[in-house]
């Protein structure tokens, strides 16, 4: 279970398979964690280990997990894939595919803001956003589960600190859309997406849709794609197949 660290930050991470990299971040809010995925509606790192060398990870701080640091109240988001492209350059990875559940969807966006360069395709699976029927959906849940877990264990950190960052995080800076980014930028990525819509308090199906319509180069799964089994299936090919066909060939890497 190898960590490695940064600064003040210290990060957990797996790996599995060969191939083009490909970094995947499982569900669970702020408190993602690698050993969610076999929670997960399907497990990425199981069907994908044999096409890609997957690469997962514990999110900063997050709650039974291994990865700790600073809660980066000011940047946030930033502070996401700062680790993120962190533990790429360890590894000594320069290009790499994304795959990300839940709040996964807008880590991809933030990926694809800080690093274009180097980020050639994302997969945004059940992405978070605002959903205007539960707003506050994700900002109750990191209040009310997150929070007091990671005071728990950590001495040196207080609410406020909790409050303020949670407030930076899904309060402050693009609030009524994806959290990370904002339209404007969405609207002129240009980082071939595939958008798999779900629709729960959290997952909000508007936000995908948006997501899916505003970027140049988003690609969208049908949906709902999770209910019946043979359809996910097809799915998953699809997924796979979009993979591969945006991995660059060996002699451009």
């Amino acid at each position: 279970m190898p960590n490695f660290a940064y600064g003040d930050v210290q990060i957990h991470y797996e790996e599995a398979g060969s191939g083009f990299p490909l970094l995947v971040t499982p569900g669970g809010g702020l408190n993602s964690l690698a050993s969610n995925w076999p929670g997960q509606v399907f497990n990425a790192m199981d069907e994908f280990e044999n096409d890609f060398r997957c690469i997962t990870m514990d999110q900063r701080n997050a709650n039974g997990g291994e990865s700790k640091g600073p809660v980066p109240v000011d940047d946030p988001w930033g502070a996401f894939a700062d680790d993120q492209l962190a533990l790429l350059d360890h590894l000594g990875i320069g290009q790499f595919s994304f795959m990300g559940y839940c709040i996964g969807g807008p880590f991809a966006l933030k990926l694809m803001e800080r690093a274009p360069e180097r980020i050639v395709a994302g997969i945004l699976c059940q992405p978070v956003g605002h959903n205007p029927a539960f707003p506050d959906s994700m900002y109750d849940s990191g209040r009310d589960i997150w929070a007091p877990g990671l005071l728990a264990k950590r001495s040196d950190v207080t609410m406020e600190t909790c409050m303020a960052y949670l407030e930076n995080l899904y309060r402050v800076n693009n609030p009524d859309f994806v959290y990370s980014v904002s339209r404007d930028f969405v609207s002129s990525c240009q980082t071939p997406m595939l958008v798999m819509p779900d629709n729960t308090p959290s997952h909000s199906y508007e936000a995908a849709i948006e997501v899916a319509e505003l970027a140049p180069k988003a690609e969208q799964t049908v949906y709902p794609w999770k209910e019946d089994k043979d359809v996910m299936a097809a799915t998953i090919v699809q997924v796979r197949e979009y993979l591969l066909a945006h991995q660059p060939s060996a002699s451009t890497r």
